[in-house]
């Protein structure tokens, strides 16, 4: 079987994440709450032999080229085709709990390449972009059917795309002639719509957009805060969470939880005495986000913009601490 994605920040995951010292070094469980072709999986199978993995994706077809790469390693490798934010909602906490969890909040380069649903503009293909291709609208719905107002507002928000209300003018135009219904035909589109110098730049000016639209397609940031929080309650005390996130969204997401963690008083601002004991829920590992060396970036350029940040739990965190950040999203 081909692998097609390399995964980022590998050793530093690796190092952040090990299962050291007892309990966790002879027998731990790990959840990969982002499994994709299993890279991540892999090398902390190989490496830790006391190791235990579930691993978690909402693409059925990306999970069963990970089921037979990670096959090698029987039963210590268990998986879960689903969204993780369920996943985590739905943990029963009376089992045994996890050691380790890992996100890596990055798209899979199978997606670009493999998947044939539209991810990637290089592509000529029908503009899909579902993770889960069953449920939910299609990027092709949401071109195809969202005002224009709407359209300029989420690709503005989920990408910072200033050419956004000019491209969303454009795309309600081009359908009053018919759908548009491949990655192409709206690359194309994006690509006429915007000035001429514009067309030039370090990306193609169709980049942003086809972010905006994975993000809006997937819910990516409406399910991130409730999963972080889900997931840091499920973890064992001293156990350790790491995210890996690929653009400033989705990062502010992750930092300002993870500081809320690690503050001594954890009570809201508006409550005049403190009730929660003053103590930390986490210990943040990682004060700045650990980011790829440039050897790395040099040899798997989508690990340019990776970010890696980890904490230790302390103890469970109050509902405060998600609702914190829970306005980041739209």
């Amino acid at each position: 079987m081909e692998i097609v994605h390399t995964p980022v920040l590998l050793q530093e995951c690796l190092d952040y994440l090990s299962p050291a010292g007892e309990p966790f070094e002879k027998h731990a469980l790990m959840i990969d709450s982002t499994l994709g072709e299993g890279g991540h999986s892999f090398a902390f199978l190989s490496k830790f032999p006391g190791l235990s993995i579930i691993g978690l994706d909402a693409d059925k077809n990306i999970q069963a080229r990970a089921r037979e790469r990670l096959a090698p390693f029987g039963e210590r490798m268990n998986f879960f085709n689903g969204w993780f934010n369920d996943f985590y909602e739905n943990y029963d906490k009376t089992g045994r709990r996890p050691d380790l969890i890992l996100f890596d909040l990055g798209i899979s380069v199978y997606h670009y390449e493999k998947s044939g649903r539209g991810f990637s503009f290089r592509q000529d293909e029908p503009l899909d972009m579902r993770l889960n291709a069953s449920e939910g609208e299609s990027a092709g719905d949401i071109v195809n059917g969202w005002k224009e107002e709407a359209l300029a507002n989420m690709i503005y928000l989920y990408s910072d795309e200033k050419m956004s209300r000019r491209i969303a003018r454009a795309i309600v135009e081009a359908r009053t002639a018919g759908k548009i219904t491949s990655s192409k035909a709206l690359a194309d589109l994006i690509w006429d719509a915007v000035p001429a110098s514009y067309r030039y730049g370090q990306i193609h000016p169709a980049t942003r957009t086809f972010q905006a639209l994975r993000i809006a397609v997937n819910s990516e940031l409406r399910r991130l805060p409730l999963a972080l929080h889900s997931a840091f309650n499920v973890l064992n005390e001293g156990g350790k969470m790491g995210v890996i996130t690929f653009h400033s969204l989705e990062d502010r997401i992750v930092k300002n939880y993870f500081r809320n963690l690690g503050k001594q008083c954890v009570c809201p601002p508006q409550q005049a005495v403190c009730s929660c004991g003053g103590r930390p829920c986490a210990e943040v590992l990682t004060r700045k986000p650990v980011e790829p060396t440039s050897e790395e970036v040099k040899s798997n350029s989508p690990s340019r913009s990776a970010k890696l940040r980890v904490v230790r739990k302390l103890r469970d965190a109050a509902n405060q601490h998600f609702l914190a950040i829970e306005g980041e999203a739209m």
